[in-house]
């Protein structure tokens, strides 16, 4: 699936260039080029993939510290240079662009919502965000600029690929190590369904394309990823059991969004070599699927890999709002309520929070 993914904030610019670091490394050619926007010079200048910096006017290069209210703002009122710069970007081949943005920021939280509105306004292929949540140990700003970030950019974006910061981070780490991980591992997992979507010579039919990643993110609202991989065997025919358990642990170990399990549409890709992929452990393992999202609308199919290993991803779309996501937003809400922003509900799809604009 061919990408244009545009950094913003700290958050989304590292993650953006590491997304077009790993696709440039492993030749996918999914990621058709990269651009990362902040208010902040100095988070610009370690990147390699090219930057715009704005907000000049109102915060001199500095940052707009946290206050996304003002990322909003700053957003609005430059989205035009911003689509000018992606001039030239967004080629006839894009098939989609995908917003990427730490949701608990100042500039990423705040221009998301913006910049996905604009986007859609101008180009006709969907518009996705990529957004990452604080985890629990990060300050209350930051829960309450997620949560109003979220539900703001739920309602702008096509479909909303959320990452808990709390999810893929291993145990033991510093903070910078944390973040360090976790972007290594958005780079690898998100990178790898992209690629997922692409077109590969010379494989059989039961090839994913970049359709099914679409389709699959059609319900809108909140999306999430699951991974699992393991060492497999030579011979299909052995590897049954460990195509199903790899889904298991993809879809309630190892997703992006813990415990959130029910889903309008769901998409099982198997990543590996063709003879190591068991076409009986595929469908069983799409099958039960089915029965754990709830979903009538599974979809499944192989990314070709040359590897010794076997991996499941889950790509879950329309997902319903899990306990670990009731427990960010009523964080959000706390968090805002002390701000002396007092909010009522909990629901991000109704009036728990304001919205950004």
């Amino acid at each position: 699936m061919k990408v244009v993914p545009i950094g913003l904030g700290q958050a989304g610019g590292k993650i953006t260039q590491a997304l077009a670091t790993h696709d440039y490394e492993l030749d996918f050619g999914a990621v058709q080029d990269a651009m990362a926007v902040n208010t902040a010079n100095a988070d610009l200048q370690s990147l390699d993939i090219d930057t715009m910096m704005i907000g000049q006017d109102r915060v001199k290069g500095h940052g707009v510290g946290g206050d996304n209210e003002l990322g909003a703002e700053i957003m609005q009122s430059e989205a035009n240079e911003v689509l000018d710069g992606l001039d030239g970007r967004v080629t006839s081949q894009a098939e989609a662009i995908m917003i990427v943005a730490g949701l608990g920021g100042g500039t990423g939280s705040g221009g998301a919502p913006v910049l996905a509105k604009e986007l859609k306004r101008i180009y006709d292929v969907p518009v996705y965000v990529l957004g990452v949540l604080p985890g629990r140990g990060e300050g209350a700003i930051y829960q309450a600029n997620a949560g109003r970030s979220l539900k703001t950019v739920a309602r702008e974006a096509d479909a909303t690929l959320l990452i808990d910061n709390d999810a893929w981070k291993s145990s033991g780490e510093s903070i910078g190590e944390g973040f360090e991980t976790i972007n290594d591992h958005i780079a690898q997992r998100v990178g790898l369904l992209l690629a997922s979507g692409e077109v590969v010579e010379g494989v059989g039919e039961s090839v994913v394309d970049s359709s099914e990643i679409i389709n699959t993110l059609k319900p809108g609202g909140v999306a999430a990823l699951g991974y699992a991989s393991a060492e497999a065997s030579t011979d299909g025919a052995n590897n049954v059991n460990t195509i199903t358990s790899l889904t298991r642990n993809a879809l309630l170990t190892g997703t992006s969004l813990p415990n959130a399990v029910k889903a309008e549409t769901a998409l099982l890709v198997i990543a590996g070599e063709p003879d190591r992929i068991s076409r009986k452990g595929v469908e069983r393992a799409r099958r039960w699927i089915e029965d754990e999202t709830g979903s009538l609308e599974v979809r499944g199919g192989d990314f070709p890999l040359e590897t010794d290993r076997l991996a499941a991803l889950v790509l879950l779309g329309g997902v319903e709002r899990s306990e670990r996501m009731q427990q960010f937003m009523d964080r959000a809400a706390e968090a805002a309520k002390a701000s002396q922003e007092p909010q009522e509900e909990t629901d991000f799809r109704n009036e728990e929070l304001e919205d950004l604009f």
